[in-house]
């Protein structure tokens, strides 16, 4: 449901604003985010809705500027048009958010971000450089012998914090960041970048683009040659960002998440066929940042279900035992982040290999 159907609050549901991207370089994430949070959406109400409510998803573009973005959500929690929040959106929206509705409904975000986020009313799916980059770095320097890392990311609070903590990690091991580009979203000319990544002899590139930036620095990565010399490790890389860059240019690419397609668990092929039949085989691919969004539904129903109420304090009260079932297994919380299995994957085409489940907790 886009934002121009609401007219009125209604009482007979529990409404949800859904935070995707519509918009900008994250736009091709927001129809799996979409899909897949309808699906969760239509599932829990077929076992018999939120306190005896239906849930009731209301679309928000998270793609547009930050303050408009939080504009439109404190506008909808303030006129009782929505109960909750959730959805993918980059950290830029979530901190223009947060500080407008955490204290007022609870909120779930489901994006990867660079941490340190403990804001009461905030509940988070997804993964953090420690759990996710760390012990791939490690893989990378004791298997690849990477000791080089060349930073290319987008120019917002996510790319450079989680640079910054790339800078220690690599030092654990023995190696270091020898240069870094922060480029704004939008950006499609990599030219100087990539001459920059060739005089400093990387031996791997961290990658911190978002969707359509990311793809055209595989394209262009790959046209100028260097693929042959240098790894890249990405930890916002999706199948359908995959699919758009191509086989041709994702060789020697390899991604870190939570979540992978090719995991082919028990719990990610039901997953998908309940996706599938739901939507149809031409649908977009689930993908991670997709399935994040079905899990912030499910996340979200469980802790009012569980609180019995909507109200931020009673919901923290009762967080801890919180559990729910979703695509990867029962997860819970730790603290207000859910506690999760991170896996290294390698590009195969126009698709991924899962090479690894790494330690994310040591």
């Amino acid at each position: 449901m886009a934002h121009g159907d609401w007219l009125a609050p209604d009482t007979d549901a529990l409404g949800v604003a859904l935070v995707v991207p519509r918009s900008g370089p994250a736009g091709i994430f927001g129809p799996a985010c979409e899909l897949c949070a309808r699906l969760a959406a239509d599932e829990v109400n077929a076992d018999g809705g939120v306190l005896g409510r239906a849930l009731r998803l209301v679309l928000v573009d998270g793609g547009g500027p930050p303050q408009r973005v939080a504009d439109e959500v404190a506008a909808l929690v303030a006129a009782g048009i929505v109960h909750g929040v959730t959805g993918w959106h980059i950290s830029s929206v979530r901190r223009a958010v947060a500080p407008r509705i955490a204290h007022r409904v609870p909120y779930v975000y489901t994006a990867l971000y660079e941490g340190g986020e403990n804001s009461a009313g905030v509940f988070l799916t997804s993964e953090t450089p420690d759990g996710q980059l760390r012990p791939a770095m490690r893989l990378f320097a004791a298997e690849l012998r990477v000791r080089r890392w060349y930073v290319i990311g987008n120019d917002y609070i996510w790319p450079r914090r989680t640079a910054w903590a790339a800078e220690r990690y690599a030092r654990e091991d023995g190696g270091r960041v020898v240069g870094a580009d922060y480029l704004p979203l939008g950006t499609d000319d990599f030219g100087a970048a990539l001459r920059r990544v060739e005089r400093a002899e990387a031996d791997a590139v961290l990658m911190l683009l978002v969707g359509s930036d990311a793809v055209r620095f595989n394209r262009a990565f790959a046209a100028a040659g260097l693929d042959r010399r240098s790894l890249r490790l990405s930890t916002l890389m999706d199948e359908n960002m995959l699919a758009a860059s191509g086989p041709d240019a994702t060789r020697g690419l390899s991604a870190t998440g939570g979540f992978f397609a090719a995991l082919a668990t028990a719990d990610t092929l039901d997953f998908q066929g309940r996706y599938t039949a739901r939507f149809g085989p031409e649908a977009p691919a689930p993908s991670a940042l997709g399935e994040s969004c079905y899990e912030g539904v499910l996340l979200l129903a469980a802790l009012v279900g569980r609180a019995g109420s909507v109200a931020v304090p009673a919901i923290e009260g009762v967080a801890p035992q919180v559990s729910y079932q979703g695509a990867r297994g029962e997860l819970r919380l730790r603290g207000r982040h859910v506690r999760q299995r991170i896996y290294l994957a390698e590009a195969d085409g126009l698709d991924f290999a899962v090479t690894a489940e790494l330690d994310a907790w040591s």
